[in-house]
This record gives C-alpha cells, sequence and structure tokens, in this order.
C-alpha cells in the first residue's frame, strides 16, 4: 500500500444513512488481523481509495470508474435502486425535460448523481443545461436556477419540507429509460490488497455480507436511529431501507457498466471502465 504509517487494515465508512446496513453489525475487531474504521464524507474516502492511504471501502459508483484500474469489487455489496431512490433528487419549477436547456445547481457532494443527472439531461431527454456546483442549500440554489440537484440526507430532508417544487427522482428516471437498476456506491478493494491478502479479503467480504443480512432481517435498530439523528417517522425509515437494493447482481452490473459507458460517451470518463468482482479468491471480469 502507499502513503500507509502503520499495518492496521483501513476500511473506510460512509457517513450517509444509506450504508448503515452494511455497517452497523461489521466488527472490525472481530477481523484476524488489526483493523479500523475510517468515518468519512464520501468525497474523502473517494479520494483516499484513489491515493491508496485505504485498504478497502465504499466508493461512489464514478470514483470506482475513474480509478477502475486498481480496485477490485467485493461482491453483492452495493447502494442501489431498481426505481426510486428516494435521496438522490432533483427539485424543479418545471418538470425536468422541459428545462433540459436550462439552469442546473449541483450539489458538491457526489460526482455520480452529478454525472447520472448530465447522462440523463443530455441522452434521455437530448438537452444541454448549463450547470454551477453550489453547497446543499435548496433556496440558495433554487435562487437563480431552474433546478437543483441534491442527494443523500439533505435530499431527504429537502424532500420532507418542500411545497413548492417538483421533485424527480432519479433512480426512477433511469430505471424507466434504460430498464436498469442504478449502483450509486460499491465496496472497493486495493488490487494490491486483494493479491496480497486473499484469505483476509475472504473474511471482511464474508463480515460485510453477514452485516448487510442481519441488518434486513431486523431493521428496527436502524430505524430508530435514523428517527433520532435525522427525524421522520419509523414508517419512512422502515420503507426507505426496504426499497433500496444491497446486493450487485448481474441486471445490477450491466446497469452500472450502462452507466459507465455513457459516461465516458459523454466525456465524463477519460477512458472505458472494466469491473472486476472479487469473489472467494478469484477475479470475475463484468460483460457489458
Amino acid at each position: 500500500m502507499n502513503n500507509r504509517e502503520n499495518e492496521d487494515i483501513l476500511i473506510g465508512k460512509i457517513k450517509y444513512t444509506n450504508c448503515w446496513p452494511m455497517f452497523h453489525h461489521f466488527k472490525p475487531d472481530a477481523l484476524s488481523q488489526k483493523s479500523r474504521l475510517v468515518t468519512e464524507v464520501p468525497s474523502i474516502l473517494n479520494r483516499r481509495m484513489l491515493e491508496g492511504s485505504l485498504d478497502i471501502s465504499p466508493v461512489f459508483s464514478f470514483a470506482f470508474g475513474y480509478g477502475a484500474e486498481q480496485f477490485v469489487l467485493l461482491p453483492d455489496l452495493s447502494v442501489s435502486s431498481n426505481g426510486q431512490v428516494n435521496s438522490i433528487l432533483l427539485f424543479s419549477r418545471k418538470p425536468p425535460e422541459q428545462i433540459r436547456n436550462g439552469v442546473i445547481a449541483l450539489t458538491n457532494t457526489s460526482a455520480t448523481s452529478v454525472n447520472l443527472l448530465k447522462i440523463i439531461m443530455e441522452k434521455a431527454y437530448g438537452g444541454s443545461p448549463t450547470y454551477w456546483d453550489s453547497e446543499p442549500d435548496l433556496d440558495l440554489m433554487m435562487a437563480n436556477s431552474d433546478a437543483a440537484l441534491l442527494i443523500g440526507d439533505n435530499a431527504i430532508s429537502a424532500s420532507w419540507s418542500n411545497e413548492e417544487f417538483i421533485v424527480t427522482d432519479l433512480g426512477e428516471v433511469w430505471k424507466q429509460w434504460t430498464g436498469y437498476g442504478m449502483t450509486f456506491a460499491v465496496w472497493a478493494v486495493q488490487r494490491s490488497f486483494a493479491e496480497d491478502q486473499p484469505e483476509l479479503l475472504t473474511e471482511v467480504s464474508r463480515a460485510f455480507q453477514e452485516s448487510k443480512h442481519q441488518s434486513l432481517r431486523d431493521l428496527s435498530p436502524l430505524v430508530e436511529e435514523a428517527c433520532s439523528e435525522i427525524g421522520g417517522t419509523r414508517e419512512y425509515w422502515r420503507h426507505y431501507f426496504n426499497n433500496l437494493s444491497y446486493d450487485f447482481n448481474e441486471p445490477m452490473q450491466k446497469g452500472l457498466a450502462m452507466y459507465f459507458s455513457y459516461a465516458y460517451e459523454l466525456g465524463l470518463l477519460k477512458h472505458k471502465v472494466q469491473m472486476n468482482v472479487w469473489n472467494e479468491n478469484m477475479l470475475t471480469r463484468v460483460k457489458e
């Protein structure tokens, strides 16, 4: 590994609620090698994975695409939607197809969602909007814009208080347009780590899988924590967690491959992306 000051296994953890099921029952202390979690916002985890100072981390899909050659993916772990995602939302005064050449304010917290919006606006709606970057403040964003993109907990909170704007769920638009689900985050591993420590990687992969399955068997602790930290009702959060997909099966892989293909076509990525999935000491190449 590069830029490492100790021998601990460093595992990134995204603060967002949509990753909670994979981490709620994940215990780094139970691993056979000393490990610790690095909890940060996605942009910092993405950067640290790209610079090589984390071993394993969920990363936003676009960040994986940017550095795909240095990563492999853990199997059956993602934050995806097979339709509505409820946390990648475009707020606008008119339907998005009517503002395809308008001005859109972009959250500065997610390249994956920003580029998903650009793909939809330019490929699905045939537009060419003007974009500008903003802090995730809906009033500020909409002051001089036709639409504003918010993601994650900011999008959820804004949707609860919104009475003025049309709200478009980008996961739903992607599904209607392509027929595939959309994967927003994947679990990336440094290729060098996978090659050097395959047994430990298998152990980590199984621990994440068990946390996911245990969380989904009983969502009550996650629901209560979300209500306490963010607000909202138990019914909302139970639906939110149940509505997301945390797998990375073949249809989800094909949907993500399509996203990367459009990103390359539009010049958002400078290279074609090849996904390699780790599976019990083996690599499986995702076919487009």
